[in-house]
């Protein structure tokens, strides 16, 4: 083989090595197909658990251990709340009644929709048909277990 073929091998190969290259970090910079949330109906579980209620309603998107990470907070716009930060963020005091108000839909929070259209306030009363002491006891209760979350 001539010295002249050698160069034109060699720059044939560079050129398909560099092509090669640029198609497979394409590939790794586009991005990943957008999650979608599913829509399931809401279970009622017991209003006296409040961990029971937690795990069901609110764990898919702050995660099981109040973080953030649940499995749908990656599909959310707005990052969830670390819920375990709740205390540290308000001065060393559990803000229950800011938690209550969050719960109730009666803060407007971008992750729970608008005073308008609030999340677990409806659903709550909707699931307890009607009857006001029983949406205020799962209010209680998932209030006082996120207090059981606070970091120390």
């Amino acid at each position: 083989m001539s010295m002249m073929s050698i160069k034109k091998a060699i720059v044939v190969v560079m050129a398909l090595f560099v092509f090669t290259c640029t198609v497979a970090a394409q590939e790794n910079t586009q991005a990943p197909p957008a999650k979608v949330i599913q829509h399931v109906p809401v279970k009622a579980v017991s209003p006296a658990a409040g961990k029971e209620m937690y795990m069901s309603y609110c764990a898919v998107c702050h995660g099981t251990d109040g973080k953030g990470g649940g499995p749908a907070a990656s599909a959310l716009k707005v990052p969830p709340t670390d819920l375990t930060l709740l205390s540290k963020t308000n001065g060393g005091k559990y803000p229950a009644l800011k938690v209550t108000s969050s719960i109730r839909g009666e803060t407007a929070l971008a992750a729970h929709g608008s005073k308008e259209m609030p999340v677990w306030g409806t659903l709550f009363w909707s699931m307890s048909s009607g009857h006001q002491s029983e949406v205020q006891q799962r209010v209680v209760n998932l209030t006082r277990y996120i207090e059981t979350m606070q970091a120390k």
